[in-house]
């Protein structure tokens, strides 16, 4: 007991003879996007580890960003809090006029809270945690403006998670789907057979759409295996293009996957790989744009709430119409008709086929960035290296969504026109947010990008 009491002076001592940087010195440490880049990607990290569903993880990223955003906001006089813009949000609470905080700090604290809470795996996020917060402390932030920005993130990151707490995503896990075998309707798919994936996810609150059929898709093409009928088309392309496919469209259907949990069976044995969500292949394209640009971290905050906000909406959108319309996948009408050895590239994703998630989250995402960076601003994205699927460069964010849409096509998991249209809903849902989620006071700084 005494050891304990003396090391616990020690280290109040050691503490307090640090020797306190100056706000704008400290300030200007905790400002390098990087730390908040690395705590992104390692939010990325648990999200894999953890083997999210592409719509749950939107989820996590939507509250983790927007809790990031609302606390770096008050210390930055031309932006606003999102609270009364988006649904049912209200503005976050306000840090203590004339006090000193280091709102960065802040940000990152809410961040990680709100993360580590949404997760499964406390434990990846523990040394991480005492690792970076450590780097803050060492950066001469005095110990009560230390203590006040970590309670001020904390108190942002409970006012979001209440309001994640109210969105529905509670009363809908474990929730089946029954599938009822009518002509023309999804049905599990090889290897895995599994069950479909989030049936009732168009239940869960948006962020910005006011209900999930403002943006109606047309309907799809009328199942019919006549010769020469308009389905038939499409299937007959699916079919036709995975039999002769490139190396560029394959390297293309690769790069795109982003399969959470890719089945692979060998002999008797099945077992899995695990990769990050479409969601994380554009969260980790603001990482590789905004460093290019080297946006501060005000920008880069943005850059990465708008973007999920609008990934979050899409895919409750997307879900929708994938549920409203039921629609067979390439893979069974195929096996069922003509060809009962025909595998797609990729693995067929478990829920319905109209219209493609890839699609529409990848255009709502890339419009917002679109807006926010600019109309014809070229990248190269490395973020399926790692993976082994190389490197792509891009002219433009829409060039990107495009790309990432007619992957799936190649992949032989959708038609033509279920990610033609998957990408014409994302394209609207992102300029939805965009209009409704005014980050900037200045709406005319915003209108004339």
């Amino acid at each position: 007991m005494k050891f304990r009491l003396l090391s616990l002076m020690f280290l109040t001592v050691l503490y307090s003879c640090k020797k306190n940087a100056p706000p704008e010195e400290y300030n200007t440490k905790a400002s390098d996007p990087q730390l908040f880049h690395e705590t992104a990607t390692h939010l990325t990290d648990v999200i894999i580890h953890d083997i999210f569903k592409p719509p749950v993880a939107s989820r996590i990223y939507g509250y983790s960003f927007l809790a990031a955003y609302e606390a770096l906001a008050p210390g930055n006089p031309d932006y606003q809090s999102l609270g009364n813009q988006l649904l049912k949000f209200t503005v976050s609470p306000k840090p203590d006029p004339g006090l000193a905080y280091c709102f960065p700090l802040a940000s990152i604290k809410a961040f990680a809270t709100v993360g580590r809470t949404l997760t499964f795996s406390g434990n990846m996020w523990d040394d991480y945690e005492k690792g970076l917060f450590k780097k803050y402390q060492d950066m001469g932030i005095p110990e009560d403006v230390y203590e006040r920005s970590m309670a001020y993130g904390d108190t942002v990151a409970k006012h979001v998670l209440a309001y994640s707490a109210k969105d529905h995503y509670k009363e809908i896990r474990g929730y089946r789907y029954t599938v009822t075998n009518l002509p023309g309707t999804w049905v599990p798919t090889p290897p895995a057979y599994a069950d479909a994936c989030e049936p009732m996810w168009n239940t869960v609150r948006t962020f910005a759409l006011d209900s999930v059929t403002q943006f109606r898709c047309p309907p799809p093409a009328k199942y019919d295996l006549a010769k020469n009928s308009k389905f038939m088309e499409l299937a007959m392309e699916v079919y036709n293009t995975g039999k002769n496919l490139t190396d560029d469209q394959k390297a293309t259907a690769y790069f795109w996957d982003d399969n959470a949990f890719v089945t692979n069976i060998v002999g008797h044995a099945m077992f899995a790989n695990k990769k990050m969500t479409p969601a994380g292949h554009w969260m980790a394209i603001i990482r590789t744009v905004t460093t290019d640009k080297k946006f501060d971290l005000m920008k880069v905050t943005e850059a990465y709430a708008l973007g999920a906000l609008s990934i979050f909406d899409a895919f409750v959108a997307c879900w929708d119409e994938k549920y409203r319309t039921v629609r067979i996948r390439p893979e069974t009408v195929i096996n069922n008709n003509w060809d009962p050895n025909w595998r797609p590239f990729l693995e067929t994703p478990a829920f319905p086929e109209y219209v493609s998630g890839h699609s529409s989250i990848s255009a709502a995402c890339g419009v917002v960035l679109t807006h926010l960076i600019g109309d014809n601003v070229a990248f190269t994205d490395t973020t399926e290296k790692k993976y082994g699927h190389g490197v792509k460069s891009f002219k433009s964010f829409e060039e990107a969504y495009w790309d990432a849409s007619i992957s799936r096509v190649y992949g032989g998991i959708h038609y033509r026109d279920g990610v033609e249209e998957g990408t014409y809903l994302g394209q609207k849902v992102g300029e939805n947010v965009w209009q409704r989620a005014i980050t900037r006071k200045d709406r005319k700084v915003l209108a004339k990008k």
